[in-house]
This record gives structure tokens, sequence and C-alpha cells, in this order.
């Protein structure tokens, strides 16, 4: 009887976890814009990894930003490393009250809410092979294709 509560107060937390993790996604794809980025959310790699959020830029400039709703989140979760390799900055971003001294230095870091989102520290640039570039650049422009296509189609049934 124990282990069914716990079990359900685990759900419940992983639930607001991930609602929290949807607002802050919102607010970061809301400053991707205005920094003229086009964003993607919940983005398959080639590895099979998914990221939270990847941008493109005009210039053709990829950038991926890994979401932090909790601490425990960001202890449980370590494949961020995986990602270094797919963009030419990466990015936490995290709510206003995220303990931020716990994050790597060496990564960028946003601060988000559900409306909107700031750039706390620049990330630095890293080097992105070209023909993981194309690849993600084509990747990119598919996958954002086939949701509108998988969106239009819905509207039509």
């Amino acid at each position: 009887m124990e282990s069914h509560k716990r079990n359900g107060e685990n759900a419940e937390r992983q639930g607001a976890r991930d609602g929290l993790a949807q607002d802050l996604a919102r607010g970061v794809g809301q400053l991707l814009r205005q920094m003229d980025f086009c964003s993607l959310t919940e983005f398959t790699l080639r590895s099979g990894r998914r990221v939270d959020v990847i941008g493109l830029s005009s210039k053709g400039e990829l950038l991926v930003v890994e979401i932090k709703s909790s601490l425990e989140d960001f202890r449980s979760d370590q494949k961020w490393p995986e990602y270094l390799e797919y963009c030419d900055r990466f990015f936490f971003a995290v709510p206003d009250f995220f303990p931020r001294e716990i994050l790597p230095q060496d990564t960028g870091l946003i601060i988000a809410d559900p409306f909107s989102a700031v750039i706390f520290r620049d990330a630095p640039k890293l080097t992105l092979n070209a023909a993981r570039r194309r690849s993600l650049h084509l990747n990119f422009a598919r996958t954002a294709a086939r949701r509108l296509q998988d969106r239009q189609l819905s509207l039509l049934t």
C-alpha cells in the first residue's frame, strides 16, 4: 500500500516537472524567435537522443537547449554532453529558482518562465562538422515540414 502511494506521488511530481519543462520550452521558444531563430522541441538526433529544443538561425547556426526543471532533473539526466557534437552553441534553460551554481560554467545559461526567457550566460562557440551540419539542417527542415503536414492533415479529418 505504501509503495503505491509513493509511486503515485512520484508520478504526480514527474507530471509537474513535465508541465514546468513544457512551460520553460515555450519561454525559450519566444526568446529564440526574438533572436531570429526557428526552433523545434523534442527534436531527435541521428544518434537517437532527443534534445529539448533546437534552434536554427538564418545563417545556419544551430543551438541546442537542454531544459532542467529541477535539481533532481539535472542530477538524474547526464546525457547532455552527447549533444555538444550536434550544435554550434549549447545552453541549459532553467527556472529562476534553480541553483545555477551547479551547472557547468562552460555552457550557456538561459533563465526562463512560461512567457519569456533571457540569456544569463552566453554559450561558447563549438565546432560542428560540415557533414553533420548539413545532415542536421536537412533533418530540421524535414521534421518541421512533417509536423506541419501532420497538423494540416489532422485539420482535414
